[in-house]
Parts: structure tokens; sequence; C-alpha cells
């Protein structure tokens, strides 16, 4: 598979260290210098590779995507805080025919962790003494809060608990990325937690991603992937 990468920051690295390991070639990466390039000069660069991965920015999502789409490129897009443009997006990669895959996270653990925060606010919703809190934790670099995991989570269990609820969010010093589900109760508590120790698991998700979009068109969610995988 001949991948593009799009942003070089650690997450880039890690994924292109990854993706050589498992037999993968990277033939272009887009680093910080290439953030005022065109679509179109992007799309030509594009040329050679099969899917691209992107964690870069929020403001480059709409870019990258028309770029992808206008090089027959399919994308996976590991960037969060877009999501208020994500009907414009869908647009552009079915009008193109193009082939799009995000998620808010691409950890496998996290993944299930979606699907244990739902089932048990699917029970919780059956004793309404319970009352629903969020927290999430993450080191004092990442920008954007509540993170997009937090509010993928809290956007499953609504689905089960109608009354509203809060996400707490902390950011600060080195912190690895924690997210915590609870139900609490008159007489106890019940804590859900899931920890990140380190970026590889969101790397090798990417890449197990971008290995599943290719060859794919449509806009998808890494759920998707997961969903086929539990078959």
């Amino acid at each position: 598979m001949k991948i593009a990468l799009i942003g070089y920051g650690a997450m880039g690295r890690l994924i292109h260290s990854l993706a050589e390991n498992k037999g993968h070639e990277v033939v272009v990466a887009f680093d910080e210098p290439d953030r005022d390039i065109s679509a179109e000069e992007m799309a030509e660069k594009l040329s050679e590779a099969e899917v691209a991965i992107d964690f870069s920015n929020a403001a480059a999502v709409k870019r990258n995507v028309i770029a992808c789409v206008t090089a027959g490129v399919a994308l996976v897009e590991g960037t969060t805080g877009w999501s208020e443009q994500k009907a414009e997006i869908e647009k552009i990669v079915l009008d193109g025919n193009g082939a799009f895959l995000f998620g808010a996270n691409f950890s496998i653990g996290v993944n299930l962790f979606y699907r244990i925060a739902a089932y048990s606010a699917e029970l919780f919703a059956k004793f309404p003494e319970y009352e629903t809190f969020l927290e999430e934790q993450h080191h004092s670099r990442k920008l954007d809060a509540p993170s997009g995991t937090a509010l993928k989570i809290k956007d499953l269990v609504a689905e089960h608990i109608k009354k509203d609820f809060a996400i707490t969010a902390t950011r600060a010093g080195n912190i690895p990325g924690t997210h915590r589900i609870g139900f609490d109760g008159p007489a106890d508590q019940i804590l859900l937690e899931h920890t990140a120790r380190s970026r590889e698991g969101f790397a090798f998700g990417a890449i197990t991603a971008a290995e599943w979009l290719v060859g794919k068109e449509g806009f998808f969610e890494f759920a998707d992937v997961v969903d086929e995988i539990l078959g």
C-alpha cells in the first residue's frame, strides 16, 4: 500500500515507522512548511499514493479532502475539531466519488470502550436514581476541549440517558489521554475508564483503517472498520 502522510509531527512519524514495518511505502509527506499549499498543488503531489492519512489540523481538513478527491486518493482523517463542516465535507466526497474515513479516536481499545459505555448507559437508563458524568484529561499541548473522543462518548451515552450531563475537561502537564464515564447513585458509584499509554494504538488503528479503505468509495467512520472486525 502506498501512503501519503498529511501532517508530519510525532503522530505522522510514528505512522511512517509502523507502516514501513508492515510492508507499506510512504511516498509523500506534507510537513508544517506545506501549510500554505493549495488543494490543486497538493493533488499533484498525491498522484503516486493510494491512500492518505491526515493528522494535521482542523483548519486544513477541507483543503485536504478536496485534494484527495481530486487526486483519486482515499483519505483517513485523524484530525478532530472539524465536525461543523461534516455535511459539506461529506458532499464533496460523495459528489467526487471519493473515499473518506474519519474517527474521533483510532484506538481499537477506545472503540471497544465506546461500546462498553453505550451498553452501560442502556442499563443505567432503567435506574433514574443514578446520575451520569463524563471526565476527560489530556496533556497541556492538546488544544481542543472537550476532546473528540469525549464528545463521541457523550453522543453514544445520550442515546439512552436523556437527562443532560456535562463533560469535565482538564489540560495539564503530560497527562496521557484519559476518559471516564461514571454512574453515581445514592449508595454506590460505577466508574469506567480508558487510559492511553502511548500514541502507538492510534497509529496502528489509522493504518488498519487505511488498509480497509483502499478500493472503496463512500463516507465512513472508524466504527465501520471495528464492526467488520467484530463480525
